[in-house]
């Protein structure tokens, strides 16, 4: 590439000229190619350690004139034929125009112009990927993919110089951090290391400072720990990390391959040795921290943030803070935590003004809403471009409350595009009626609570009076500080909420708080055509939920009777119909139960949609990890917070058993239902966060008692008795029986435990607890939950298969290993079918992860012990065909190992019946025997004369014997346990039921064997054998055949007849001084399996026929290439010219349809023969082979798509 004229003044130090001519010098790099001695090794560390740019160009263009001992570089390149292409061109371009010029100095003033002219044409042509992708980083990211092998689709994200600790020797080279990769290369004195870690293998990432290792990165795997050191910014590099593995775990969680994103902001200045994916990833961490912060949806994109100050008229003063602007809203937060945050949706803005700077008020801005706030901001620095920013997206927002959708009263016709993986909506003329839900009912306009508290006679008391102190409480801080999404939220909203939220306001705050307001304000209609949709369809979701309606709070008389029951149904239905990811899981009943109670069905479902998939992310899927990654992150705080209890509850085990309940139910189903709700309050309000706090606070409060249990049933015991008395003195709902309080009583009752003091307590004590940090222990327990689940996984599948299967326990560890690790390379670097085709979390583990074809080719080429040259990939095709029961064209862990297992333990008779099969339909594909099916249909057709017995002999497999069979009417229940059990014996098949094989496919299967005997330490007997055994089930054949065409109506005298050929055929064999091949030319001879004479076809099938038919002599004398069968071999091209009248020849130019041999035959031909025998018999280990696959997932790495990728194990 063309580079701005830079100077060189030691132009041959470290360089060896290759090129010159009067003004030019074309340069290689000592090291780099051929040659270079020790002088090329110190250059090669050189180039590893220092951060040049001739690291990445071995190659550069020099341009010099007349005696002058400056040198101007003017190009550099990255192989040798790019810099050719630059010196042709200067060659045919510049020389003739330079020795015009008299003087030097305005020979190198015309060279500089020229060439950065060249280079801002090019500019102006390619400008965006210049910006974005800068060419030195691309000349990394060509490094990156020669060094390891990488296809095209594995992107660079970014790289960093830095030390490998190798032993206890640091190796100082580059380390490339990819998307699906972590790569490390050094050349130190001629010491090459080369490291590559799939981040879908990292099971820890640590960021430590020790005396061994002084600040440096952890990489653990399952295997080993890798240690990375004296990086120039380790907190950058480390932040990539993690967003790299973070997104590996997602892939692995949810099978969603990283996809970038095309719509990013455009940088305001150009960035150096950034790539588009860096500056992605910086992107969606920022978007991520933003919506984290205001409970924003997922959708919600931050378009940029400036520091400014925001007047708050409650307290008559600046406060300084950050304005963010995204595509939906406008939010501030204060630079002290907890003084000022505010929401402002762009729905909801009426004005947006500049108003007058001023000495005390600086570039000040105006935002009016439509609810008559007005909102000041000032010290703004770029407040123009702010406003204007401000004005595009207002032009975007619809002018009705409705936000993303113009017309109120009619749902949106298509997916509104903030909600992930959703139904279409139904438009306006898609509802002719309401069945399941309608505005009018009671549960659609208020709460179940208020319902039912028209029955209950009011009591006049302090609590109430307490309650009504509440209201007015927060109607003096609506007043001050606003009221709806608007509110100026600041620590005196946080002291209100700890408190409690009056039940007159729950409902309203809950929606505020948890961010679930905007969401349904934003889609007015789409839960009432949602529940349309979902009602009345029966899945595993909606079974679940109808078996759980009932046990949801069952003591709560508002869920006593069919109104409650039924709007929980609505609700639970139609968010597993809208999220099926989710679907429905335990204790989501008990929550969403909790929020009917004080919502009506609509808010009650956006705010179990803001849970599931904000708050308490991946808390509800199938493997409820997002609960999981909490209790270690509880686990990881308890630790910290209370050593010595941990080490206790450690030894017990009672952490993890009590810890899931209380996260997945928010403590709703272990502590009365009255005080559980104070949780929930604090919880919408400040997140996950609380939990911790009280969980922390309840271990601290029964601290001695636990530190004196002996076992885990009296620490639960213990734990169960203090949350049930857990109690909330200021309700004025009526009582409420706790089921499990029935279960803990004892002879004397605990004390009671008032629920605001534990909250209070738990405040005070642990109150320090940071948002960010919580994420950032959860990102670690992550990576172990999720590596942890997919141990589990493989040893849930291992434990299944290993009854069916003869390989040990080790080898189906491994084997299942390499199967899903050729499974998740498909999701990230493209296949014929999409990833969630090949992954559905709601299978067993035994059939979640599937492969196509293309890779099944690859593991059987790696795997198989039939390895048949270029023959290889045909057989692995079949089996694959034979495998694919569901024609699917994908096949999963179980079926993998089924068919390695039939060529790896089987015996004779098993090994011969899987080859036996894989000539057949549907193993045999059309292509590969056209005439095979025709056979086929001709032998079913056929057999029917001869019918009689044979479909006896079925029908008493069937049904037993023939006295049963006469009493079938009677019995037919155990006709169909008979049928039931045969289906579910499938490993009992008959060789008897085994289709006959034609002669085409007989063909087939013999160029498969000598394709399989080829370089066998025994290839001349077994090249014999299966010649001899060809010969005689050729003769077998005929004999067969002519049984046929005499109309015999039974099948009895066929197998005599085999045995009367047998040894007369052993004989001829035996005493036959010619090759095997010459035996196998003169039995296909004999069977008068000949092809047309060489004149010119008279059509394309005529052609089809002669390429398929000559294709057995191609192989008998071509691909064996034996010198002893060569000599000797006798094409049956040959004996066609030879001998035979024409009639014979027209007659015979297709193989003979009615030529049929059964799998009896086969096998007791084979067993004839001593040397096929021991073939067959032979015992293979799989171990090594298994362990030169893992050595070749390195050379895996070099093709794009899995299945234009073959193994080779030769070079072994």
């Amino acid at each position: 590439m063309w580079i701005t004229p830079e100077e060189v003044l030691l132009a041959n130090a470290l360089w060896v000229s290759e090129r010159a001519n009067p003004y030019f010098i074309l340069q290689r790099r000592k090291g780099h190619g051929r040659g270079g001695g020790i002088t090329g090794l110190l250059v090669g560390t050189l180039d590893v350690v220092l951060d040049s740019s001739a690291r990445v160009a071995p190659y550069r263009i020099l341009h010099q004139t007349g005696e002058s001992q400056i040198f101007w570089n003017i190009a550099c390149g990255s192989s040798r034929k790019e810099i050719t292409e630059h010196w042709e061109w200067l060659e045919a371009n510049l020389l003739q125009t330079l020795s015009i010029f008299d003087n030097d100095d305005d020979i190198t003033t015309f060279v500089k112009g020229k060439i950065q002219g060249i280079i801002a044409e090019d500019n102006k042509s390619g400008k965006a990927q210049e910006d974005e992708d800068p060419g030195k980083f691309r000349e990394a990211e060509l490094k990156m993919r020669k060094l390891f092998g990488m296809p095209e689709e594995e992107k660079l994200v970014n790289y960093y110089p830095c030390s490998y600790w190798k032993g206890r020797v640091p190796r100082q080279g580059w380390i490339y951090l990819s998307i699906n990769h972590l790569c490390f290369y050094s050349f130190l004195l001629g010491k090459e290391v080369s490291l590559v870690i799939q981040w879908t293998d990292v099971t820890q990432l640590d960021k430590n400072a020790t005396l061994v290792f002084p600040e440096s990165i952890r990489v653990s795997t399952r295997d080993t720990e890798h240690f990375f050191s004296m990086f120039l910014n380790i907190n950058e590099t480390f932040k990539l990390m993690e967003q790299l593995a973070n997104i590996a775990m997602r892939q692995l969680l949810d099978n969603e391959s990283f996809a970038a994103d095309r719509s990013l902001p455009k940088p305001c200045k150009t960035l150096k040795n950034v790539s588009t994916l860096k500056r992605d990833l910086d992107a969606r961490a920022k978007n991520e921290r933003y919506r984290m912060l205001f409970r924003l949806t997922q959708d919600e994109r931050l378009d940029g943030h400036t520091d400014c100050t925001l007047w708050t008229p409650f307290a008559k003063m600046h406060v300084v803070g950050q304005m963010f602007v995204s595509n939906n809203y406008i939010c501030f937060a204060s630079r002290e935590e907890d003084l000022c945050q505010l929401i402002i949706p762009l729905r909801e803005v009426s004005i947006v003004e500049k108003a007058d700077s001023s000495s005390v008020l600086p570039s000040p801005l105006s935002i009016s809403t439509k609810n008559k706030m007005t909102f000041l901001f000032a010290n703004l620095k770029d407040r123009d471009f702010l406003v204007q920013r401000i004005s595009d997206f207002l032009q975007r927002t619809p002018d009705r409350p409705c936000g993303l959708n113009v017309q109120s009263e009619n749902p949106s016709p298509s997916t509104p595009p903030s909600l992930p993986p959703s139904p279409p909506v139904l438009g306006a003329g898609e509802l002719p009626q309401n069945k399941h839900y309608s505005p009018s009912l009671p549960t659609a306009k208020q709460g179940l609570l208020r319902i039912y508290q028209q029955d209950v006679p009011e009591e006049l008391g302090p609590k109430v009076t307490r309650e009504k102190m509440k209201e007015e409480s927060w109607n003096i801080h609506f007043f001050e500080f606003g009221r709806g999404v608007c509110m100026y939220r600041t620590s005196k909203t946080r002291e209100l909420v700890l408190n409690g939220i009056p039940e007159s306001l729950r409902g309203e705050l809950w929606l505020l708080f948890s961010g679930a307001q905007n969401e349904m304000a934003t889609h007015p209609g789409y839960y009432g055509s949602l529940v349309e949709q979902a009602m009345g369809k029966c899945t595993l979701a909606t079974e679940e939920i109808e078996r759980d309606l009932h046990r949801s709070m069952p003591e709560h008389h508002a869920f006593q009777n069919e109104m409650g029951i039924a709007a929980l149904r609505r609700v639970l239905t139609a968010y597993a119909y809208r999220n099926p990811g989710i679907g429905y899981c335990q204790a989501m009943n008990i929550v969403t139960s909790v929020l009917l109670l004080y919502c009506t069905e609509e808010e009650a479902f956006w705010l179990l949609v803001s849970l599931c998939e904000r708050m308490l992310p991946d808390y509800y899927n199938t493997r409820v990890v997002g609960a999981l990654v909490d209790q270690g992150v509880f686990e990881e705080l308890t630790r910290e917070c209370l050593p010595l209890l941990y080490e206790h509850m450690q030894e017990l085990g009672v952490i993890s058993t009590i810890s899931l309940s209380w996260f997945l139910t928010l403590f709703l189903s272990v502590m009365p239902f009255d005080s559980a709700v104070l949780l929930v309050d604090c919880f919408f309000y400040e997140g996950i966060k609380v939990i911790f706090q009280v969980s922390l606070a309840v271990l601290h409060a029964n601290m001695d008692q636990l530190l004196s249990c002996s076992d885990e049933g009296e620490a639960m015991t213990i734990l169960g008795r203090y949350l049930d008395n857990v109690v909330n003195k200021q309700t004025v709902s009526p009582p409420i029986p706790h089921l499990h309080a029935l279960l803990t009583s004892g002879n004397n009752p605990p004390p009671e435990i008032d629920a605001f003091e534990l909250i209070k307590s738990s405040y005070e004590k642990f109150g320090s607890l940071r948002a960010d940090v919580i994420e950032q222990m959860r990102f670690k327990q992550r990576l172990k939950v999720i590596q942890s689940l997919e141990d589990t996984a493989k040893r849930s599948v291992v434990r299944a298969i290993m009854t069916e299967s003869a390989f040990s326990i080790e080898e189906l560890e491994e084997l299942y290993v390499l199967f899903k690790a050729k499974h998740i390379m498909s999701c990230y670097w493209g296949s014929s079918s999409t990833a969630a085709e090949r992954h559905d979390p709601s299978l067993p583990y035994l059939e979640q992860y599937r492969i196509d074809c293309g890779q099944f080719v690859q593991l059987f080429s790696a795997l198989a012990p039939w390895s048949c040259g270029l023959h290889t990939n045909t057989l692995a095709s079949r089996l694959f065909r034979l495998l694919d029961q569901n024609k699917d064209s994908l096949i999963n862990f179980k079926e993998f190992v089924t068919g390695l297992s039939g060529m790896y333990h089987g015996d004779m008779t098993e090994k011969l019946k899987l080859l036996y099969k894989l000539h057949l339909p549907p193993a045999l594909c059309p292509e590969e025997a056209e005439s095979a099916l025709e056979a086929t249909q001709f032998f079913t057709d056929d057999d029917a004369p001869q019918g009689e017995e044979l479909k006896e002999a079925g029908d008493t497999s069937t049904a037993g014997d023939t006295d049963e069979k006469k009493e079938e009417k009677p019995k037919d229940y155990k006709y169909y346990l008979r049928m039931w059990a045969k289906e579910h014996e499938p490993k009992k098949e008959s060789i008897k039921d085994l289709p006959r094989m034609n002669q085409e496919q007989f063909i087939e299967m013999c160029k498969t064997l000598y394709n399989m005997f080829s370089e066998h330490h025994m290839e001349q007997e077994l090249y014999h054998g299966i010649a001899t055994v060809a010969s005689l089930l050729l003769r077998i054949g005929e004999v067969g055949k002519k049984f046929t065409n005499n109309g015999s109506k039974k099948s009895e005298p066929q197998p005599p007849a085999t045995d009367e050929i047998l040894q007369p055929e052993r004989e001829d064999s035996s005493g036959d001084g010619g090759s095997g091949q010459s035996l196998v030319c003169k039995a296909l001879a004999e069977a008068q399996l000949e092809t047309p004479p060489p004149t010119a076809p008279s059509s394309d099938e005529d052609a089809k026929d002669d390429t398929s038919v000559s294709s057995y002599s191609m192989v008998s004398a071509g691909s064996l290439q034996c010198e002893d069968i060569a000599e000797d071999t006798v094409l049956i091209g040959c004996l066609n010219a030879v001998g035979g009248d024409g009639a014979d020849r027209r007659r015979c130019s297709a193989p003979d349809a009615d030529w049929s041999i059964t799998f009896e035959q086969v096998l007791a031909s084979f067993l004839t023969e001593s040397s096929l025998v021991d073939y067959f018999e032979n015992k293979h280990d799989i171990q090594s082979k298994i362990t030169a696959c893992k050595l070749l997932r390195a050379v895996e790495r070099q093709t794009s798509t899995s299945s234009d990728h073959d193994f080779s194990l030769s070079t072994h």
